[in-house]
């Protein structure tokens, strides 16, 4: 539903024209508290709402927290015919999702409108994920991560084994879980090893088990992971930093489903399904005399690979509100929002360390950011602003002093821009200049649009 609050009646007929004409459900209200009193009915929800700044009674931005501390997920698109910029810029603070002036064009009400609904079904998507039992869930809509869970989705029943490839962070754990939860054996135990995290000497007895007495330090008799994992899924992470001679034992138990503890001669059979995954370029490896390769090849059964972040630019968004949300929760504040503008920068950024690193921001946002979280808060790492105008690729004595300042400028004025999509009050409130002085330096430096 889209709620308009505006006092003037010809206003609220004209918005409900357009709105109804493109579908839309719509409901008026001609003052603040008319709307806040509807939007407080059980059941009775808005996804956007169209607020006029000058309200009798309760004033528009005044109504804005309202709504907001209701639910920070209701869109609220402000219109005014008199407001300054500071009504603007609280409003943006505020958490509205955009600002039109009056008269009101019917083509950019609708393009905002649109948006708006596009921003709020994220919410909602979000929302539906992180509200989920299994906080393993793999998140995203990309075509990639699309086709990795169609490949998991027909690999899960079978008894096949999997070798997950991908680089660091890029969830490579999520896909055997996955893998485990969509199998027969999911409701029995999924054991995971970290190969590289073990050392060499130790990484048989965590595997195999061992008995007591059996070496320095062995004060009791221990299971090993494949015992532990029997009916189940063992995960075998980071395999490509295995010893050898752990590699050898591990292909004797695929190969005949028979285990040995350390310093015992008993055989144990067990039921296993092995999920392996590693970062490394195991073809390499094998050619290096690291890795075995027979071993190799009876883990590669069905290989799945883990796209990189860079590659699934568009999953950022909805990452980006799951973690928001999951840390909000975990560290009990109330669930913060992020600006659009700040959304759009952390889109931009390669994320070379992937989806751990991004979690690893988010968290630190959740923690030290403002609420909403802006771009101010990004960290300079992730923000292209950190390199402003620095970088211009200009050799020591080729241009004068003036030049390269005025090189600098243009690069910089350009970077910020860019940073703000090509909003120009906001960039002007960046750059601390009038909104005026910002559209005479475009002009006069020669900057573009990209």
């Amino acid at each position: 539903m889209i709620l308009i609050i505006d006092d003037e009646k010809n206003i609220r007929r004209t918005l409900r024209m357009i709105i109804e004409g493109e579908d839309y459900e719509c409901e008026l209200a001609s003052s603040a508290e008319e709307g806040l009193a509807l939007l407080r009915q059980p059941g009775q929800g808005a996804a956007v709402v169209f607020l006029d700044v000058m309200l009798p009674g309760m004033s528009g931005l005044e109504a804005l927290r309202h709504i907001k501390e209701l639910n920070t997920d209701i869109e609220v698109i402000m219109i005014s015919g008199h407001a300054s910029l500071n009504d603007a810029v609280e409003a943006t603070r505020l958490g509205a999702f955009d600002f039109l002036e009056k008269p009101l064009d019917r083509e950019r009400l609708l393009i905002t409108l649109r948006n708006a609904l596009s921003k709020h079904a994220l919410y909602e998507k979000v929302r539906s994920l992180i509200g989920q039992d299994d906080p393993y869930e793999m998140i995203g809509e990309s075509p990639s991560m699309l086709s990795l869970r169609r490949e998991i989705e027909k690999v899960a029943p079978t008894r096949g084994r999997v070798l997950i490839l991908g680089d660091s962070g890029t969830g490579k754990e999520l896909v055997a879980r996955a893998v485990h939860r969509l199998s027969p054996r999911k409701e029995k135990p999924f054991v995971k090893v970290n190969c590289a995290a073990i050392p060499a000497e130790l990484i048989e007895s965590e595997l195999f088990g061992h008995e007591k007495g059996s070496f320095s330090g062995a004060v009791s008799r221990k299971r090993g992971k494949f015992e532990l994992a029997h009916g189940g899924t063992l995960f075998l992470d980071e395999i490509g930093d295995m010893s050898l001679s752990a590699q050898a034992k591990v292909l004797r138990a695929l190969q005949t489903g028979e285990v040995t503890r350390v310093g015992s001669e008993q055989i144990f059979h067990v039921d296993v399904r092995v999920i392996a995954a590693t970062n490394k370029d195991l073809r390499e490896e094998i050619k290096a005399g690291n890795f075995r390769e027979d071993l190799f090849f009876r883990l590669n059964v069905v290989p799945l690979n883990t796209p990189p972040l860079r590659s699934r630019g568009g999953d950022i968004p909805l990452l980006v509100e799951a973690f928001v949300a999951e840390f909000c929760d975990e560290y009990g504040m109330r669930r913060k929002r992020i600006a659009d503008d700040a959304l759009k920068l952390m889109s931009q950024h390669s994320w070379p360390g992937n989806v751990r690193e991004l979690k690893n921001v988010c968290e630190r946002l959740v923690i030290m950011g403002g609420d909403p979280i802006s771009v101010t808060d990004i960290p300079d790492e992730v923000a292209p602003r950190a390199q402003g105008g620095m970088s211009l690729g200009v050799e020591p004595g080729s241009v004068t002093l003036r030049e390269y300042k005025a090189l600098a400028e243009r690069h910089y004025v350009a970077s910020t821009l860019r940073t703000y999509g090509w909003n120009v009050t906001r960039a002007a409130e960046m750059l601390g200049i009038e909104r005026t002085n910002l559209h005479k330096k475009i002009k006069a430096l020669g900057i573009e649009r990209d």
